[in-house]
Formats: C-alpha cells, structure tokens, sequence
C-alpha cells in the first residue's frame, strides 16, 4: 500500500490545493489499466509529458542566473545532467517517492516502487502537478529546492558531473542486471591524435557504441546511451 498523501507533502514542503493532480501524478499507467479505466487522464503520462518541458525551463533559467558566465555549450551540458533520469532517480530516491506510488499488482509484484525510470517519470509528473496547481513560481521553488538544490557544477574540464559510467553501474545493480562491460572496437588515425570506438554492454539486451578522442570520453558517451536506452524502455 502507498504511503499517505500528507507526509509527501510535508516532504515535498508544498501543499496541494487540488488533491486530485497529486493522485494523478502518482498513478501509473498499470494501476489504470488494473481498475479498467480507459481515460488517459486517470494516469501520470500526460503529466510526465508536461514536466518534462516545464522541468527543462526553470533549470535553464536558474542556471543562466547563476552561472551567467558560462557559454551555451557549458549550461548545456549541466542541465543535461540535472534532467537527466539517473539525477531525477536519485531525486526521487531522497524523497522516498516509490513509497507513494499507485501502481498495478503486477508492476508492484515486479518491484515498481525501484524501477530507476518510473521514478524519474513520476519526479516529472509531480513537477507538472505542482505547477497545474500552484502555478510557474510554486514550480520552480520545487525544482529549485528538489532538483538544483544545492548543486554546483564542477570546475572547467572536470569529468564529475558527467560521470555516465558510474551512474549506468548503478543503475545496472538497481534493475539487477549485469555490470557494464567496456571494449575497445577500433583505434584510428595518427598516434598523436587517434579516435577510439567503445562499446559498452549490459547483458544481452543493451549495448552502445561511442567515439571520442580518448578511451574515457568514449566510454562516457557510450554509457550515457545505454542510460538513455534503459530510461526509454521503461525499466
């Protein structure tokens, strides 16, 4: 049984004027399908939609305040970090979100509440609840508070905030799956400048092939790709 309302409220410190978007942005799609209801506006996919474009927003318009330095490349790559599913995941892990889920019987008996994905699908679905209920600035004090929080990016040239190898382990041993292996695939041109392949696998199923000058950054877009993957499956 999910956990009640009000102590993720106390959690999330926002209150919902409508009670009915926060049940919404909880319920998954297998809780729909489980009680017959057919309307798409019983489940959280729409509201995870509109977060996704609402989330995108406000952390580009807080990272322009607070880096106003940096040049678009930079700030591309930060916000890609904080929107990404391995960052809202652990988001959702800080709030214990997977303990108010609505989910079908069969999605709780295959372990739903810790699917990496559908966490980071609800962080969006509440994000868009959040702001359907008390507007763009109740949403962006939450994504403030919830998502940037405390962050701050690396120094120029760090690999810290882009560490996609130690994010795809993790998320590999929370789906249970096998560790990533990595694999030189090809080296080419002159020693002092050589582009190095890298494919990267998980199991059977999952599997990517990157290039970048260097072995590490190879590997690091290589893993970056397997997230996305495993994101968009749904696992």
């Amino acid at each position: 049984m999910p956990a009640d309302l009000e102590s993720l409220e106390a959690v999330l410190d926002y209150h919902f004027g409508n009670r009915s978007l926060l049940e919404r942005a909880l319920t998954h799609k297998s809780r729909v399908y489980e009680k017959n209801l057919k309307s798409v506006l019983n489940d959280n996919e729409q509201l995870e939609f509109l977060g996704d474009s609402i989330l995108g927003f406000i952390v580009s318009e807080l990272l322009i305040s607070r880096y106003p330095q940096y040049p678009e490349g930079r700030l591309s790559k930060v916000k890609a970090h904080l929107v990404s599913a391995s960052h809202l995941h652990q988001v959702a892990q800080e709030i214990d979100l997977g303990d108010h889920l609505l989910l079908g019987r069969g999605e709780e008996m295959s372990g739903g509440r810790s699917k990496p994905a559908l966490l980071a699908n609800a962080i969006e679905a509440l994000i868009a609840a959040v702001y359907l209920d008390g507007g763009i600035e109740a949403a962006s004090r939450f994504v403030a508070e919830k998502i940037v929080a405390d962050f701050e990016a690396p120094e120029e040239g760090s690999d810290k905030m882009l560490d996609y190898k130690s994010a795809l382990q993790e998320m590999a041993q929370a789906l249970k799956l096998p560790q990533p292996r990595y694999s030189i695939v090809e080296e080419r041109g002159p020693e002092h400048a050589k582009t190095f392949l890298v494919e990267v696998r998980v199991g059977r199923e999952w599997a990517s092939r990157a290039e970048g000058l260097s072995k590490k950054s190879a590997g690091q877009r290589a893993a970056q790709l397997v997230l996305q993957q495993l994101a968009e499956s749904g696992r």
